[in-house]
């Protein structure tokens, strides 16, 4: 069995965490620049270094049963989450009807279906070089924007506006990462993110829409030429920002690194808390430093405990289809059950 790299769980399992609080702060983005800053320095990279890391590790896609097994890891939750979020929403938000539609997802579900989408789109780009695969996925995540029916519907819009990262992790190597190893790397990626956050703060006037690849360009605004060119250089700052948060990356084992395999149930179950919250009064009181530097702690905390063994077997059944973990923590329960019952007899 292969070794786990530490750096890709380390770098998965910060990455969540700034998904966790990144969804936290929508609430607060139209009360604070420097939060509406920090919010669009986050969407920058979060979700683009996370679809280029699934896509370096889509390289098995040829194998046979490959197709199936991202079937029931991402399309089966999927629909399962689906009904869960459509229930969710229904008492939260005390709708009149409920319904389910399945080609709609729900908020943060997008994910799954764009991923198995691009996992099937392989077969077809990467038949060619890559320098005309990514070429040709770069200008059809350019063009998209201008059809206005391509939007949250199947996910496409995301789908096909986020594609060229993940084809450009799967053409990638490890060495490539290696490179932005270096201490001159990483002390140039931390004066890029504090250069990116200093443009966002100047030009304010920025949309955040334009990092979530979710609408066409009509709808933010934009319709001329020069959308598509918005687009593309927002897709160089997103490259740009993705190797330099890479670059920061530790590698060695930290306390949290082998959370980092549990990524998907920290994405899958974070948005009830996080639906809670921005519907609480909670939320009222967040509007000084310190208390986004708690929804920051609070934010690492969620992320902890949702991939952590507190959760894992209980949260098993619905996003791996499986129970082998909750029959281990009912043997170990059994275990300590029956050592605690000698010791009494004792």
């Amino acid at each position: 069995m292969k070794k786990r790299e530490f750096y890709f769980d380390n770098a998965k399992f910060i990455l969540i965490s700034l998904v966790v609080f990144g969804h936290f702060l929508r609430s607060f983005i139209a009360d604070s620049e420097v939060i509406n800053t920090l919010y669009k320095v986050i969407y920058t990279f979060h979700m683009p270094a996370f679809i280029l890391i699934s896509g370096y590790f889509a390289k098995g896609f040829n194998k046979k049963g490959y197709v199936g097994k991202i079937t029931k890891k991402l399309i089966l939750p999927y629909l399962i989450f689906q009904v869960i979020y459509s229930v969710f929403y229904f008492f939260l938000y005390e709708e009149s009807t409920f319904q389910v539609d399945p080609l709609k997802p729900h908020w943060s579900l997008w994910f799954l279906i764009s991923l198995f989408s691009w996992n099937l789109m392989l077969y077809l780009f990467t038949k060619y070089r890559a320098v005309y695969s990514i070429s040709a996925a770069l200008i059809i995540g350019l063009l998209v924007g201008y059809t206005d029916f391509i939007s949250n519907y199947l996910s496409l819009s995301r789908t096909f506006v986020f594609f060229p990262l993940f084809l450009l992790g799967y053409y990638l190597k490890r060495d490539h990462f290696s490179i932005f190893h270096k201490p001159k790397f990483r002390f140039a990626s931390l004066s890029i993110f504090v250069i990116v956050f200093i443009g966002f703060y100047v030009f304010p006037t920025i949309n955040h829409e334009w990092l979530l690849g979710s609408k066409p360009y009509t709808e933010m605004g934009e319709a001329s030429i020069w959308a598509m060119f918005t687009r593309l250089s927002l897709y160089l700052l997103s490259i740009v920002m993705v190797f330099s948060f890479f670059s920061i990356v530790p590698r060695k084992q930290y306390f949290f690194t082998n959370l980092g395999k549990n990524t998907l149930y920290v994405y899958l179950l974070h948005g009830f808390f996080v639906r809670i919250f921005r519907e609480s009064n909670v939320q009222n009181y967040i509007n000084e430093i310190e208390t986004y530097l708690l929804l920051a702690a609070a934010s690492l905390l969620l992320t902890l405990l949702l991939s952590s063994k507190i959760t894992i077997p209980f949260a098993q059944p619905l996003i791996e289809l499986k129970t082998t973990k909750l029959k281990n923590l009912q043997s170990k329960a059994a275990q300590w059950m029956n050592y605690y019952r000698k010791k009494l007899l004792n």
